[in-house]
């Protein structure tokens, strides 16, 4: 029986608890030098499969299986069970060199390719070890939702406001400093970086309904698509939040997905923003966004539009890593935000006292 991506980590999970702890920052390479790692095991493993005759057919499956994972990687970096396959490949691929007859006297240039290969291995097993104990940390983390970040600022805010709106969402919201673009307004920004939508459901009463605000302006969902999490999850989290909010009687502004761009992954190669957040994807949660307010009476917000380029994606000067607004993006941003909160207060007036109009019709 095939086994699943969930028995895999799991396995993985229990084989790393019996082995010797890693110091996780220190032992996850950055994702250029993962995928560098990757490439090299590749090309050691079509190079000295030429220089073992017996090698080159027994390993072919191997070499096919490595070249599947290196893809894998390269759309979504630091993926737990991409690296764990190409590891495994690699440790396939080692126990075939053991077993096959090998030259006499074997090539100088395939004994050091072959001491490279070992090598590149054991630097992956430690990467992999890391990554398995990060993300065992994530999952039994006391403050999982990180409802701590914002717990002090909270109890500071004295009751509710008049107009008081929340900005909640990930580092985008995160990094936006609100005074700067909408001066004295009561907009309280509630976002903290690399959240997905499971994680911001979490932490949802905390920072949003126990503040009582009259409306809550929501922008998510980018680091979802990052992870791969299905759009189905995302729009039943999005869902779950209006909900809670319509049941206290909060306004809810769903925005848009930014767009993405590559434009400067010749800075950085994390900067190749479209392979872990496809266009294809962005385009199908904003239009789930969008008919989703529609239905159900609420206010969406499209930065997308104003954000992106002829080609549909991120504007290079407005964002100078392909995903993070900076000060011209958000000047771009924050008058579209004003627009849709005083068209939430504008309804808000303009809808009848329910228990006023009851009263008068008795």
């Amino acid at each position: 029986m095939k086994p699943t991506l969930l028995g895999v980590i799991l396995s993985g999970i229990m084989w790393a608890q019996q082995q010797p702890a890693a110091d996780a920052p220190a032992a996850l390479l950055p994702n250029a030098d993962l995928l560098k790692l990757a490439d090299r095991s590749g090309q050691l493993v079509e190079s000295t499969s030429l220089a073992i005759p017996d090698l080159g057919r027994a390993s072919q499956p191997l070499h096919n299986a490595m070249e599947q994972a290196r893809i894998n990687l390269r759309s979504r970096a630091n993926h737990v069970g991409y690296t764990y396959a190409l590891l495994t490949s690699l440790k396939a691929y080692s126990s075939l060199l053991d077993a096959v007859q090998k030259p006499f006297p074997m090539p100088a240039e395939a004994t050091t390719q072959l001491s490279e290969l070992k090598t590149a291995a054991d630097r992956l097993e430690i990467h992999f070890r890391a990554l398995l104990d990060n993300a065992e940390m994530r999952l039994r983390h006391p403050d999982r939702d990180n409802l701590k970040r914002y717990e002090e600022a909270n109890q500071r805010l004295s009751g509710p406001a008049a107009n008081r709106v929340v900005f909640f969402g990930d580092s985008i919201t995160d990094f936006w400093r609100l005074n700067e673009y909408f001066g004295d307004a009561p907009y309280v920004n509630r976002g903290i970086s690399g959240q997905v939508t499971s994680e911001m459901l979490g932490r949802f009463k905390a920072d949003v309904l126990d503040l009582k605000p009259k409306a809550v302006l929501i922008l998510a969902g980018t680091n979802d698509l990052a992870r791969g999490t299905a759009i189905s999850t995302i729009t039943g989290n999005y869902t779950m939040m209006a909900e809670l909010a319509k049941a206290h009687g909060i306004q809810v502004i769903f925005a848009s997905v930014l767009p993405v761009s590559d434009y400067h992954k010749n800075v950085n190669p994390d900067w190749e923003r479209s392979r872990l957040r496809t266009p294809a994807n962005i385009n199908a949660l904003n239009d789930w966004l969008k008919r989703y307010c529609a239905t159900n009476g609420l206010t969406y917000l499209d930065y997308f539009t104003a954000m992106k380029d002829v080609t549909g994606m991120l504007r290079a000067e407005v964002a100078d890593d392909g995903l993070h607004p900076n000060a011209a993006g958000y000047r771009i941003m924050a008058p579209l935000a004003k627009a849709a909160i005083d068209k939430v207060a504008a309804g808000a007036k303009s809808q009848p006292d329910k228990k006023k109009s009851r009263l008068f019709s008795r």
